[in-house]
């Protein structure tokens, strides 16, 4: 991985958003058309059956049966094609899938985020080239996507993946807790959100939510530190092997970081706490915030008693920190996407086509279940909250996309441990940035 490669990224990423932005204010002017069901096409009448193996992540509802609807509809066109679903929790997911992919069955289709896991899939020689399918009839289903979103799933420019989704990382919050204490505005510095923690704790209300259980929800908020501490530079000249992860911006988040942690933020238990868990303490209105990213709105109602979560929601951007050299519109993020297994029949393709097809993505920007990435779909996206992370992330001057997607994923496992030891206490800042280092070293060639 080089420079240019990680600039390529941001610079993509933020074309789709300003891409995504700018066709919603034209959308909103027009009446939208009467909704039409998506229909799958007809088959072909020379038909074999087949079988379609898809993994996918959504336990919960809306995204749960919206995809399970869709496969359905799919397969009523398509009297030849069985659709078996398999659906994981994210960390059950990634164990199971590694484990599969080393015996070398690779599901048709699954979930992805690209980036360096994708890279050594395709390396492997583990998933399909869908570039053809993509550039036929002079590019149909290539144009209906946002360029900077196709980008993620491809590598030398071939597609092994398309995406359905794309945001941030923000900080999600309960207005009515902060009302109750007496916080009026959100933070826009660090030393301002720690204040904000701490009026929190004198107002008896548990200020954070956090599963670090699933190691990555913690390192989020040191990767953020960092990207706002050391900006793109720091970042580029650590992933690139001119610079270092134990210069001076990575060793500062974590004595940041370590401010946070000292506070005692976190909901009791939050060391063991799964992702469900933290969205449903915070969909539970028991804790004020949590780090989340354009998931939040709806995986916090699924997760809640009521189904109905945090009643008066908001975002704001990942303050700045004093003297850092990133700016507070600077944002992390990514995406979800469908990865084609190297064996997948026409037919699996020709799914995910209709997976990603300008209808069903509108449906999935209805639900709520994400941010569409289809030229059209835009004209769904009317949760406020979804709008919120579309306009911060169109404002954005740089795009980190997550340390532990665009990264080999061995070093993204070694980023979360070693700042899981952060919070645990049994690592300093020091150790956790120089831990990273050596992972970096042994790597990233």
């Amino acid at each position: 991985m080089n420079r240019k490669i990680f600039s390529m990224i941001s610079v993509l990423f933020i074309a789709l958003f300003l891409f995504a932005a700018c066709a919603k204010t034209s959308t909103a002017e027009t009446a939208p058309a009467e909704e039409e069901e998506p229909l799958a096409e007809a088959p072909a009448e020379s038909e074999k059956q087949v079988t379609i193996t898809w993994w996918h992540i959504s336990t919960k509802d809306p995204a749960l049966s919206d995809w399970q609807k869709m496969a359905d509809d799919y397969m009523a066109a398509h009297p030849n094609v069985n659709i078996e679903i398999t659906v994981l929790e994210n960390e059950a997911f990634k164990t199971k899938l590694t484990t599969v992919l080393q015996s070398g069955e690779v599901p048709d289709i699954f979930q992805s985020w690209g980036g360096g896991t994708l890279k050594e899939q395709i390396d492997a020689g583990l998933l399909k080239d869908i570039t053809a399918d993509l550039d036929a009839d002079g590019g149909a289903w290539r144009n209906t996507f946002a360029p900077g979103a196709l980008a993620v799933f491809s590598s030398d420019g071939k597609n092994y993946g398309v995406p359905w989704d794309m945001g941030m990382v923000g900080w999600w919050y309960n207005k009515d807790l902060f009302a109750q204490a007496g916080i009026t505005a959100t933070p826009t510095t660090w030393s301002e959100f720690l204040e904000c923690v701490q009026k929190l704790k004198d107002a008896g209300i548990t200020p954070i939510s956090l599963g670090e259980g699933d190691t990555w929800t913690g390192m989020h908020i040191w990767s953020y530190l960092a990207t706002r501490i050391g900006g793109e530079a720091a970042f580029t000249a650590a992933a690139d092997r001119t610079g270092s992860f134990t210069d001076p911006a990575f060793v500062q988040a974590g004595v940041e970081l370590k401010k946070l942690i000292d506070m005692q933020p976190f909901q009791d238990g939050y060391l063991g706490a799964t992702h469900d868990e933290m969205q449903a303490t915070f969909g539970n209105g028991k804790a004020a915030m949590e780090l989340s990213g354009q998931w939040a709105p709806s995986v916090q109602k699924a997760n809640s008693a009521d189904l109905e979560g945090v009643k008066n929601l908001g975002m704001f951007n990942f303050p700045a920190v004093e003297g850092g050299a990133g700016d507070i519109t600077d944002v992390i993020g990514g995406g979800n996407g469908f990865a084609i297994g190297k064996d997948a029949e026409p037919e699996a393709i020709d799914f995910v086509k209709y997976l990603t097809s300008q209808q069903n993505q509108t449906i999935i920007a209805a639900s709520g279940s994400g941010i569409p990435v289809v030229k059209g779909a835009e004209s769904g996206l009317t949760d406020p909250n979804l709008l919120l992370v579309q306009q911060s992330f169109a404002q954005a001057k740089y795009f980190q996309l997550y340390y532990d997607q665009i990264l080999p994923s061995a070093m993204g496992g070694i980023i979360n441990d070693a700042v899981q030891k952060l919070f645990a206490g049994t690592a300093t800042p020091e150790e956790v940035a120089a831990e990273i280092e050596a992972g970096a070293q042994d790597l990233i060639k």
